[in-house]
């Protein structure tokens, strides 16, 4: 599949992750073939703000950190977002967050 730019290639990634589960940037980044570019993958995600068809919540540092909560409506929107997921989250950290993983390396083909 051809793309037009590398946030594109992110944003089709994003695009599939299931409700109720989330990913890294890190692993967006691997998936893509730029492992030593989950940096981009977050300036992709920060850039996405206004695309509604982009779950740009479903993707957290790989801790499972809501570090990028800062760029939603509100403090707690991201957060928000994915306990209506049914994801439990405690102090802006995804909780049992290896059993919410989605490893698009895994999952994509």
């Amino acid at each position: 599949m051809e793309s037009k730019n590398f946030f594109d290639d992110v944003y089709d990634v994003v695009r599939q992750i299931p409700e109720g589960r989330a990913t890294s940037y890190g692993a967006i980044a691997t998936f893509l073939g730029t492992k030593l570019t989950a940096r981009m993958v977050g300036w992709a995600m920060n850039a996405c703000h206004g695309m509604p068809d982009v779950p740009a919540h479903r993707v957290v540092n790989r801790d499972g950190m809501l570090t990028g909560k800062h760029f939603f409506g509100t403090p707690t929107a991201m957060q928000e977002l994915l306990e209506l997921e049914g994801v439990k989250v405690k102090n802006d950290k995804i909780v049992d967050f290896k059993k919410v993983f989605w490893n698009p390396s895994d999952e994509l083909l």
